[in-house]
């Protein structure tokens, strides 16, 4: 069986991410070793300690920079994570300092906001409001 052990989210600055993922958004830092010129550095949620990681991955490949302005420069957020409650996310993270470029916003079965990571990349957070699939 397959199953999704880590994955990664491209950042322009390794420590300022690991400050933004663990102190604002609060993730715990899982691995933190050297990797040539960067770091194997991953952060997992709190909630999930043993769970998928999110590799904190430099954007040093030309393509990854030019990749994450176009993603930007449109709107779209790179990734998303899941919250029990969007609007409280909302307020605690504004209250640090967080940059949202999207309000909570309902649509029906998710209610969504997107947040500004500081490292290059629009982060969406989830609320599914309805399981019932219709």
């Amino acid at each position: 069986m397959i199953r999704i052990h880590v994955t990664s989210v491209l950042v322009d600055d390794q420590a300022k991410a690991l400050e933004f993922y663990t102190e604002k958004l609060g993730f715990i830092k899982k691995t933190d070793l050297p990797a040539g010129e960067a770091r194997w550095l991953t952060v997992v949620s709190p909630a999930a300690p043993d769970g998928v990681e999110l590799l904190l991955e430099p954007d040093t490949h030309p393509a990854a920079r030019a990749f994450k302005e176009a993603l930007v420069a449109d709107g779209m957020p790179y990734t998303q994570f899941a919250v029990d409650d969007v609007q409280a996310e909302y307020e605690r993270l504004t209250a640090l300092g967080v940059t949202f470029t999207q309000p909570p916003t309902d649509y029906g079965m998710v209610v969504v906001a997107v947040l500004d990571d500081t490292c290059g990349n629009l982060i969406q957070l989830v609320q599914l409001t309805s399981t019932d699939g219709g």
